[in-house]
């Protein structure tokens, strides 16, 4: 398994019930997670002193209880977040993704050479800090005006506002196929694709439809010499072994190497692992 225990400042403490306890740099909060299909006992104190506890509703969405303040940061390794209570459960950073923030700060720190990174579907900016640090250039895209405000000022947060990154508000595939057209090339390549969703006019996304066209377009923008791309996904459709074939089918035939690919996981207290989707890697065969 791919595990994210680098974290000081973010733990999971319990989970039943199909809902986590985590502690969030000090404030407790209590969100669904649909893994979470066990039902034993909330003995754990700290259930009762959440500040934070978002609840579905039985139509669809839903909404935080408690007392939260509006944000607040948080850190992981020289990497700083704001943390924001939003909708859909969501607080800006998704944890378990450190992990690949530190595999990809690896691969870019050994290529011995500088390393353009394209960041799909970005959303605030976990691995595009992370890239950027590692002296990375990227372009960052994701649709949401929102999103992308956010990660440039986690940069400034993170001490990387004057770091080369494009921050880019656009629909990820229309993107490409426009990199296609301006022969732009990357030597890296990552996304992490939303299971569903809509277009702005209407157009439905669904992941397991979207994914292989979106690939075999990706590899129209990689550089002669790429040094890997990611693919993450939550959907329960998509499993890593899926995510490795598809890498295989795609990227492998035009530049050989291998792939990689495993669950992606978080700590629990109890000894026990949450666990968070998974992540696949195609990588040069001499890497790593």
């Amino acid at each position: 398994m791919f595990l994210a225990d680098g974290w000081r400042e973010y733990r999971v403490f319990d989970a039943s019930r199909g809902e986590k306890l985590e502690d969030w740099n000090g404030h407790l909060l209590i969100r669904p997670d649909p893994q979470v299909i066990w039902d034993t006992p909330r003995t754990d104190p700290r259930w009762a002193k959440a500040e934070g506890h978002y609840k579905r509703s039985s139509t669809g969405g839903g909404h935080w209880e408690g007392k939260l303040p509006e944000r607040w940061l948080l850190h992981y390794k020289d990497l700083t977040f704001q943390i924001k209570p939003m909708g859909f459960k969501h607080t800006g950073v998704f944890p378990e993704q450190a992990y690949n923030w530190d595999f990809c700060r690896r691969l870019i720190e050994g290529a011995g050479r500088e390393i353009s990174v394209l960041n799909l579907f970005a959303y605030t900016g976990g691995a595009t800090l992370a890239c950027a640090k590692s002296g990375a250039r990227l372009c960052h895209v994701d649709a949401a005006k929102g999103m992308v405000a956010a990660a440039k000022e986690n940069a400034a947060l993170s001490g990387l506002a004057d770091a080369p990154i494009r921050y880019i508000v656009d629909d990820c595939k229309k993107f490409v196929e426009r990199e296609i057209r301006r022969g732009r090339k990357y030597d890296a390549v990552i996304m992490d694709p939303p299971s569903y969703g809509r277009g702005p006019t209407g157009e439905i996304w669904k992941l397991e439809e979207a994914i292989h066209p979106l690939l075999q377009l990706i590899t129209g923008v990689l550089s002669d010499n790429p040094l890997f791309v990611l693919v993450n996904s939550y959907t329960t459709g998509l499993s890593p072994t899926v995510m490795a074939c598809l890498l295989g089918k795609t990227v492998r035939p035009l530049h050989g190497g291998r792939v990689v690919a495993d669950e992606l996981g978080l700590p629990m207290e109890d000894g026990l692992t949450l666990p968070c989707g998974g992540s696949a890697y195609w990588l040069p065969q001499n890497v790593l």
